[in-house]
């Protein structure tokens, strides 16, 4: 069958840690998905949050063709376009206000990602916890339609408007190897539903990692699974993805 892969990273690929830094990526991991990008004739790609420079270290010391802040950057090959910090003037001057602003929130960690900026609140105790989603919510208003915020799990994120997987994941299908192959995405938080509907519109398979409400068709229960999955993918079993469970 000829898919197109797109997965996400934190809470799909790997557990999902108390700080972004703490994640673990799994032993073999790296091997299986090079092995899986070589049966997909290349169409093998990371969709994530994050910056593409991060997956970069998570993943060494392979660079898979990837989308990183939720698209603002695009790795095709060689080729990194967007992300610049400098492009985003705005931006950076409510990233120094939400420093500021979160220094007496204990556990509240602002992920400074250069062209977009999450707060984090997990280890935060519930009164931190409101006061940080307050803070990125009233950054994310006064910024305008040029951005947006997105709300995930115990994280608010502010984002260029036009910045969504969907965008990426359909900028990915317009090139060679993606181009004319069924797309398959991989995801786990409220951010992803976006790019679930996008797939399912356009004829391909989105799989919900964990439980929640959503739009994808299919759903695998944690990374584990998932993991366990792209190693039969890798080692030639067959792609059956009517075989995944339904959402």
């Amino acid at each position: 069958m000829d898919i197109a892969l797109f997965l996400d990273f934190d809470g799909t690929l790997a557990e999902i840690a108390p700080r972004p830094d703490a994640v673990q990526v799994e032993p073999g991991l790296v091997t299986t998905l090079e092995r899986l990008r070589l049966r997909l004739g290349g169409a093998l790609a990371i969709v994530t949050g994050r910056p593409v420079s991060v997956i970069d270290g998570f993943l060494a010391p392979s660079q898979l063709d990837a989308a990183g802040l939720h698209g603002v950057e695009r790795r095709l090959g060689a080729a990194l376009t967007g992300g610049r910090p400098e492009d985003h003037p705005d931006l950076r001057r409510q990233v120094e206000r939400l420093h500021a602003d979160s220094a007496a929130l204990a556990n509240v960690l602002i992920e400074d990602k250069g062209a977009s900026v999450a707060v984090h609140w997990r280890l935060a105790s519930p009164d931190d916890a409101g006061r940080a989603e307050a803070l990125v919510k009233a950054a994310a208003g006064s910024l305008g339609r040029s951005y947006r915020l997105q709300l995930g799990k115990a994280v608010g994120e502010i984002v260029p408007a036009q910045a969504t997987k969907a965008h990426a994941i359909r900028g990915f299908l317009e090139q060679a190897p993606y181009a004319g192959r069924r797309p398959v995405f991989f995801g786990d938080d409220r951010t992803d539903e976006i790019a679930f509907a996008s797939v399912e519109e356009d004829g391909g398979v989105a799989v919900r990692v964990g439980d929640g409400e959503t739009v994808a068709s299919r759903r695998l229960p944690d990374p584990a699974a998932v993991r366990a999955l792209l190693r039969d993918w890798a080692e030639g079993r067959a792609i059956d993805l009517e075989a995944l469970p339904p959402a």
